[in-house]
Order: structure tokens, then C-alpha cells, then sequence
């Protein structure tokens, strides 16, 4: 097992997680061919049977898709689909706990607003509410 593989998971997991991030990323385009499973084996040093398990639970995602005698490349649409995804679980598992904790906490819903229209955005990103004053409580 190679080192960057070290984590609790599965390896065929944490192959599986590793192409999604780069996909997410950019680093692997749609119709761009990823590693094969000898090279992935190869690379990091695992059984090419571990590879071909964490390729086979991508294509069954649709993140990934097979030409036949050329390899695997990444599917069409494959970074919009795993963007949806994150997307949601984001609301589900970190937002949503966190509006919870501030109802305990009693932080008013404005003062959380006014935070997030406040604070720094990194450069690249897009924000639909990032010109006008953030105390201005009406609907862009």
C-alpha cells in the first residue's frame, strides 16, 4: 500500500474519493482518460484488482465510463452531477447543523446574512449578492 492511501477507508474508496476531487477540481476533464488499473496499481503500489473495485463503483456513479480497449475516461457531465451532490450534502450536513447551533446559540438569522455577504471571498469565485450594501435586506 502506498503512502497516500493511509486513510481508514477501504483504498478502493479512497481511490474512488481522489478521482471525484480531481474531477471537482478540473484536474480531470470530461472525455480526459484516467490512469489504468495496472498504472494505478503500479503508481501507488496496490493490487490492480483494489483499482479496478474503486473504477467499477465510478462508472456504476456515472463519473467515470469505459471505451472499450482503451481504457476509462471521464464521463460527460460527470463534474455538474458531483457538484449537484456536494452541493446538497453541504445543506444537509454542514449548513443545517450550523443554522441549528446558531438557534441555540440565539444569533439572529440577519447577523448571520450579514456575515456571510461580509466576509472575503476567494478570487475566482462568484457570488450572486456581492455588489451593494450588506446591510440592504432586500432581494437581488
Amino acid at each position: 500500500m502506498g503512502p497516500m492511501f493511509d486513510g481508514p477507508e477501504p483504498i478502493y474508496l479512497q481511490i474512488a474519493q481522489m478521482i471525484r476531487a480531481q474531477v471537482l477540481a478540473g484536474e480531470l476533464a470530461e472525455e480526459e482518460q484516467v490512469m489504468s488499473t495496472t498504472q494505478f496499481a503500479t503508481t501507488f503500489r496496490i493490487n490492480p484488482a483494489t483499482a479496478a473495485k474503486a473504477f467499477a463503483g465510478l462508472v456504476d456513479e456515472g463519473v467515470l465510463y469505459k471505451r472499450r480497449g482503451l481504457g476509462m475516461f471521464v464521463a460527460p457531465g460527470a463534474r455538474e452531477q458531483l457538484l449537484a451532490d456536494h452541493r446538497a450534502r453541504f445543506f444537509d450536513e454542514v449548513l443545517a447543523p450550523a443554522l441549528a447551533q446558531a438557534d441555540i446559540l440565539d444569533i439572529p438569522t440577519a447577523e448571520i446574512v450579514d456575515y456571510v455577504l461580509g466576509r472575503p471571498r476567494p478570487a475566482g469565485t462568484s457570488d450572486d449578492q456581492s455588489t451593494g450594501p450588506t446591510t440592504d435586506p432586500t432581494p437581488r
